[in-house]
């Protein structure tokens, strides 16, 4: 697993961390789930998170408010509740809240029984978990999606936000999609940041968390600092 900061620019500070998963010689997520067999997705999904945990627990700062948001495939949860007991038997077992934990969804897998998906993300909320889709306008689903059920937070996907600061047609899609979140109770989250315009423009278009290569990249099993941040605590790290 590698980790990347999602930064919260109203509180000025690191908010959590995406766990990504990587071959083992740094291969990116694509080319590694891509390699994933329908019959080895479940038990791919299931050690996946339980790794995550165990790194987070080990990596993050003792005392900090900090997020692990995890991604999971939906059509490898076959049934919500115990689907969620390797998660909950390593959160438990690295003393790792579930409060603390987020699960992400990518809009680019194809669900195709939204009612399964909404059962899914009603049992983690029972846990206390934040549910976010990711990659939203760049998936399936899209606006449909919204209207079946609401997540905790929204990711908007890299290819709206690319040169939004010069291109008033992505300004306009963006804008309505924030207003949309608005109403609907969603915290909006812009990836795949990649210049001080593109985070500039977006901030005064009122989100508030962000995430891309112009805060930090993904460190393989560490967690990297984003260019606001000061050189940590080393006696501060959990161990």
């Amino acid at each position: 697993m590698a980790f990347q900061p999602i930064f919260d620019a109203v509180d000025d500070r690191v908010w959590g961390y995406e766990a990504l998963v990587r071959g083992l010689s740094g291969e990116g997520a694509f080319e590694v789930l891509s390699k994933v067999s329908a019959e080895q997705r479940y038990r791919f999904d299931q050690d996946c998170r339980v790794k995550a945990i165990e790194l987070a627990s080990r990596l993050f700062p003792a005392g900090e408010d900090l997020k692990l948001s995890i991604n999971f495939m939906p059509n490898a949860v076959y049934e919500p509740a115990a689907c969620l007991r390797a998660t909950l038997l390593a959160a438990a077992r690295c003393s790792f809240p579930t409060s603390s934990i987020m699960f992400e969804f990518t809009e680019n897998e194809e669900v195709a029984d939204t009612a399964h998906l909404t059962n899914i993300i009603t049992e983690y909320r029972k846990h206390g978990f934040t549910t976010a889709i990711d990659d939203f306008g760049a998936g399936h689903a899209g606006l449909g999606l919204l209207v079946e059920f609401q997540p905790d937070l929204m990711k908007i996907d890299m290819k709206l936000v690319r040169g939004i600061d010069s291109s008033p047609a992505r300004q306009a899609v963006v804008s309505g999609v924030v207003g949309i979140a608005e109403k609907l109770g969603i915290t909006v989250l812009a990836e795949g940041i990649e210049t001080e315009a593109e985070f500039l423009f977006l901030k005064a278009a009122g989100i508030r968390l962000f995430q891309g290569y112009w805060f930090a990249r993904p460190a393989f099993e560490e967690l990297p600092r984003t260019q606001f941040q000061a050189a940590p605590d080393i006696s501060a790290i959990a161990r």
